[in-house]
């Protein structure tokens, strides 16, 4: 089984950019979609991006043209680069497996939550 942690969260200025990873413990991440999503308190979680197994991407509305998403699986690390941040951008930030293969309908999952980082935008 693939355990995930994220990492890279921050304070950062709006228009910041920052880099958060996901490392995979475990066999099989490249066999393994990976979905960003986020939690921010008194706020519904959203998901924020999948790639899948093909390297094919998908974003939210809130969050296309601004972050992208990659994966090295020689690393088993999954990455997403967010720039052009904003206060609302404020949340925890989680990674998962618990995605279709292919990513379809990728928005409508709400996977476990696991360790998170935070990220942090001042208004």
């Amino acid at each position: 089984q693939v355990q995930l942690v994220e990492s890279g969260g921050g304070l950062v200025q709006p228009g910041g950019s920052l880099r958060l990873s996901c490392v995979a413990s475990g066999f099989g991440f490249a066999y393994l979609p990976i979905g960003w999503f986020r939690q921010a308190p008194g706020k519904k979680r959203e998901g924020l991006s999948c790639i899948n197994t093909a390297g094919t991407t998908f974003y939210s509305d809130s969050v296309k043209g601004r972050f992208t998403t990659s994966r090295d699986n020689s690393r088993r690390t999954a990455y997403l680069q967010m720039n052009y941040l904003k206060p609302e951008d404020t949340a925890t930030y989680y990674c998962s497996t618990e995605y279709p293969p292919s990513c379809n309908d990728w928005s409508e999952y709400s996977p476990s939550l696991g360790q998170g980082t935070q990220v942090t935008v001042p208004g």
